[in-house]
């Protein structure tokens, strides 16, 4: 997948997500779509972002590799970030909580962009 189409998937992702958390109650009947949102940003997405930087082109493990990768680094990324969170003076409040973990994974994405236009640009340096 080329990588301006892979960022903007992210972007996306994570902007209808943000939607979802914000603007759909608690008793709505769309409440399973935002749980399912919520699910997939939390477990798949950093941690996804974080092994695109790890494992490019001569380092690229399989599909199954990446799904489990993606999962755990998610977990350890949420976790921290949970931990950090909790410590400081800013608390595990909703906003604070997505506010950091979107700021994080689109970090990330753009590392990955740029990253993988570096490597298309000089396919000769590769790691």
């Amino acid at each position: 997948m080329k990588p301006l189409r892979w960022l903007e998937i992210i972007i996306i992702f994570t902007v209808l997500t943000l939607l979802s958390v914000y603007l759909i109650p608690n008793e709505s009947m769309f409440v399973l779509l935002r749980y399912a949102f919520s699910v997939i940003f939390l477990f798949i997405i950093p941690g996804n972002c974080l092994v695109n930087i790890l494992f490019r082109k001569k380092n690229k493990v399989d599909l199954i590799e990446e799904a489990v990768l993606s999962v755990a680094l998610s977990f350890g990324i949420v976790g921290i970030t949970g931990l950090f969170l909790g410590l400081s003076p800013i608390g595990l409040k909703i906003t604070a909580i997505t506010t950091s973990l979107s700021s994080i994974t689109l970090i990330l994405a753009i590392m990955v962009f740029i990253l993988k236009n570096k490597d298309l640009k000089h396919p000769e340096q590769q790691r």
